[in-house]
């Protein structure tokens, strides 16, 4: 995130390069149990984000030094491809996704009832097949419908979504583009039932006024999220009640 280009990325009239204004999400796509072989799955893309997300357990916790006799634990790896990015990306963790695996579990044990499986695990997968800004704010999103497929018992679902600044404009859900050349980025998740924030990170600089406003609009938008999250669940379960009545 540099803040200098020549580029323009909101015109006069507040259009943005991809056509969109200040206040629009990029389209989003979500299929819940695309993977016959997990517990629990979820394919998600926002704009041209594609990512896909898998769960297994719970299950017993290996190695045993890391079980809790009150609880599971939830243990998050977010990889991304190395095709993922148009400058091939060297395969393996670094220190961006170890954190990103670590923000995601922390915002995942918010709502997930752990306390229902002691010494068990809860194993999530996110992997990144195509990145375009927000990834982690999709893999969330993903992993979150995944353990929902699962059935593993939740206080809510979990949807978060960015807001940021760019050409001194508050924006929501930022683009590459937008992410590299703008002042600012705020990925945020809620639990909606609530309006808790179980994530909020902040990459740049910007006013009071504008982070309120960053966050307002961020929130805002989480409420859509979740209905589109919603609405991929509800799919998975009247095509499975539409097996069992046919067999």
């Amino acid at each position: 995130m540099s803040g200098h280009t020549d580029m323009v990325l909101v015109d006069d009239n507040g259009m943005r390069i991809d056509g969109r204004t200040a206040t629009e999400h990029r389209p989003i796509k979500i299929e819940a149990g695309v993977l016959k072989n997990a517990d629990g799955s979820a394919y998600v893309e926002i704009g041209k984000n594609k990512v896909l997300a898998a769960v297994y357990g719970p299950r017993e916790c290996h190695p045993r030094h890391l079980q809790n006799p009150t609880k599971a634990i939830v243990q998050c790896k977010y990889n991304m491809q190395a095709f993922s990015v148009s400058d091939r990306k060297r395969p393996g963790t670094d220190r961006r996704s170890i954190e990103i695996s670590k923000i995601t579990a922390e915002a995942l044990e918010n709502v997930v009832l752990t306390e229902l499986y002691p010494r068990a695990s809860i194993d999530v997968y996110i992997e990144i097949l195509q990145a375009n800004a927000g990834t982690r704010c999709a893999g969330l999103t993903a992993a979150s419908v995944a353990l929902a497929d699962a059935g593993i018992p939740m206080r809510d679902i979990v949807p978060a979504i960015a807001a940021g600044k760019a050409d001194g404009h508050v924006l929501l859900d930022l683009n590459k583009e937008e992410d590299n050349y703008g002042q600012a980025d705020v990925p945020i998740a809620i639990v909606p039932s609530t309006d808790e924030i179980v994530l909020l990170q902040m990459d740049g600089n910007m006013t009071r006024e504008e982070f309120d406003k960053a966050i307002s609009m961020a929130v805002n938008a989480c409420h859509e999220v979740y209905d589109i999250q919603k609405d991929a669940l509800k799919r998975r379960y009247s095509v499975q009640k539409g097996g069992e009545s046919n067999e």
